[in-house]
């Protein structure tokens, strides 16, 4: 049965996400990306941050998750990007549609 992909990362503001989603589009990496503005609480080099930043979700098929992740790494203004993968059900339609997107 085919899975989705769904792919959460970070950027640090809404034009670089947005930039980001476009070319995730145009290298057919993605059929979707949603943006969310969001407030991060982390510890970094023993530091603790608090930032604003755009959560960028991305919806695709499991069988593009390496070449996604080596993209989003190249891509990434973070040392260390935040890149959370997990496979899902889907509703049959919307999985039709996402892996019909990739087939045109």
């Amino acid at each position: 049965m085919n899975k989705v992909l769904l792919l959460i990362t970070t950027e640090y503001n809404k034009k670089s996400a947005t930039k980001l989603a476009k070319l995730l589009l145009k290298k057919k990496l993605a059929a979707c990306v949603s943006l969310k503005d969001i407030y991060s609480i982390y510890e970094w080099e023993g530091k603790i941050e608090e930032v604003n930043e755009i959560e960028i979700t991305i919806k695709t098929k499991p069988k593009l998750k390496n070449a996604l992740i080596l993209f989003l790494r190249k891509m990434s203004p973070y040392d260390i990007p935040q890149i959370i993968c997990k496979k899902f059900d889907s509703e049959k339609k919307y999985k039709n549609w996402l892996y019909g997107y990739f087939s045109k």
